[in-house]
């Protein structure tokens, strides 16, 4: 296949699924880094997707800019930096294909933990674990999300257990993930990964975002949520599965 029509054809898909996500499915957008190193380099493809987030946070955040848990925020966001200085120096000390291997494997991590609380056995921690524990989550947040824009999991696992009402929790994780994608900018621009040819491509794909995330807000009502996500998280363990492969075999 030609080059350009995969890379076209991936990254389209994988601004789609952004926008489902923003829209009301939460937790797919997971899938669109794997889906965009299909066509391009994991890097080079985060870059392209992180203003696009940005555009589709603030939507979120001006919804919610009242409710939210400071206190969560104080406490997550200082490891989410930590975390995401440690996803820079990886992608700085490493190759594309060992950065690839990990976005494969955090793919297949996550597919599988997602199948496994789909079917009602989640790990769930304390509702009153101590600061330190959501410390230590934020970092983990801050590196999966530098390396491939999945902070979601580590974020929900410390934070979903303290019940939060649902306005407060989407508000407070429209917040944490706001300012961990301003976080990240930095970074990869020490990556030297905006680049004309970068931001012409984020500019190209907008309009795919704006269209997904209203397919999202439309959908969300409509679909069976329970075959969407199970189909949603078997696509990403088979993505995580190929991209170890290719790393292994780069």
């Amino acid at each position: 296949m030609n080059p350009d029509y995969l890379y076209y054809g991936c990254a389209i898909v994988a601004v789609f699924v952004a926008g489902l996500a923003k829209g009301g499915f939460a937790g797919v957008g997971a899938l669109a880094m794997p889906i965009m190193a299909l066509g391009v380099d994991p890097v080079s493809g985060a870059a392209i997707l992180l203003p696009i987030l940005i555009l589709q946070d603030a939507v979120g955040v001006w919804v919610y800019r009242r409710s939210w848990d400071g206190g969560i925020l104080k406490v997550m966001l200082p490891g989410a930096a930590i975390g995401i200085g440690l996803g820079w120096l990886f992608a700085v000390q490493v190759s594309e294909k060992a950065v690839l291997g990990v976005l494969g494997v955090i793919s297949l991590i996550f597919g599988l933990q997602r199948l496994w609380a789909e079917r009602g056995k989640a790990v769930v921690l304390p509702s009153n674990s101590p600061g330190w524990v959501g410390l230590l989550f934020g970092v983990a947040s801050g590196f999966t999300s530098q390396i491939a824009h999945a902070g979601s999991p580590p974020f929900q696992m410390w934070v979903l257990p303290k019940r939060l009402p649902r306005d407060m929790l989407v508000g407070t994780t429209a917040l944490a993930f706001a300012a961990m994608n301003w976080m990240k900018m930095p970074a990869y621009a020490a990556l030297g990964q905006f680049t004309r040819a970068n931001l012409m491509a984020t500019a190209f794909l907008v309009p795919v975002a704006v269209v997904s995330t209203l397919a999202g807000v439309a959908l969300v009502r409509r679909v069976d949520p329970a075959r969407f996500y199970t189909l949603i998280y078997g696509l990403m363990v088979l993505l995580g599965i190929k991209l170890v492969a290719d790393a292994l075999m780069a």
